[in-house]
């Protein structure tokens, strides 16, 4: 065999291994659900993937699948990817990595209307009309809007799905603009969702903290974020948390672009849960 040959089996060679040890990391996300992630790559969970995935050397692979209730279940744990980018830290079902933001509900209401609410005990809010998410196919209320109901706030609720019709866009932003458009006074909205549509709205919008963080004994508002994997996972979930401590001031400065309210400071990696 001529050397001309013997260098181009070699580099087939070469090129053959190069190619079966190309890592990939496969993630489970939602394809419509700004500000976290869309099938474009347009979310902030999307930029953080990206970061994590070059600092693994690793090619993305999205498994795309609306969250809805099961996700976990028919997505991360039926091995069809390895990776959520975005879980409540210490949930049960899962290993998480330590958390890289923390965050809370807020309150997001008109700017010319000055209404800076108290809190959840403030009196107006008997009287003006209020927005709160809902999560799940039967409803199931958000933390917000269960501390309005142990005040007795009802009747002048008014509930948003954080699910609905893709064609129509992101389901949270529908009721950040509610506000915007004077159909309700008040929106209870998860923080990155409430900075993220606030600041695109198309009148001045308020985003701040509700309170109290924690409504009697056992009903927080405020949660810290991680990254979520199979609990089995554990070499991967090393690999991954280092990445995002070497990569903390990068990922700090794509949560703040896409407006995510935090209470933790952005040069601090994450802290417990409270």
């Amino acid at each position: 065999m001529s050397s001309a040959c013997l260098r181009l089996l070699a580099a087939a060679l070469l090129l053959g291994t190069a190619s079966a040890e190309a890592r990939e990391l496969r993630v489970c996300a939602d394809p419509n659900n700004l500000p976290f992630s869309n099938a474009s790559g347009e979310g902030f969970e999307n930029r953080v993937v990206a970061i994590l995935a070059r600092d693994l050397g690793a090619s993305v692979t999205y498994v795309w699948w609306a969250q809805r209730r099961g996700f976990i279940r028919n997505t991360l744990k039926a091995g069809l990817c390895d990776l959520v980018p975005g879980t409540a830290a210490n949930m049960e079902m899962l290993r998480t990595t330590a958390p890289y933001y923390r965050s809370s509900y807020m309150f997001v209401t008109r700017r010319a209307d000055r209404l800076d609410l108290a809190g959840f005990d403030d009196p107006r809010l008997r009287s003006l009309k209020i927005g709160v998410q809902l999560i799940g196919d039967d409803g199931e209320n958000t933390p917000p809007a269960q501390a309005l109901a142990r005040r007795g706030i009802i009747d002048n609720v008014r509930g948003y799905t954080v699910y609905g019709n893709y064609a129509q866009g992101p389901a949270g932003a529908r009721i950040v603009d509610a506000v915007a458009k004077g159909e309700i006074d008040v929106a209870l909205v998860w923080g990155p969702t409430a900075g993220y549509f606030a600041a695109r709205a198309p009148v001045p919008m308020d985003i701040s903290p509700v309170r109290p963080q924690i409504d009697g004994p056992m009903l927080p508002m405020v949660f810290d974020v991680s990254m979520g994997l199979r609990k089995e996972d554990q070499s991967l979930r090393a690999e991954i948390e280092k990445a995002l401590v070497r990569h903390r001031l990068e990922i700090d400065t794509t949560l703040a672009a896409f407006g995510v309210p935090r209470l933790d400071r952005p040069h601090e990696q994450g802290g417990s849960r409270p």
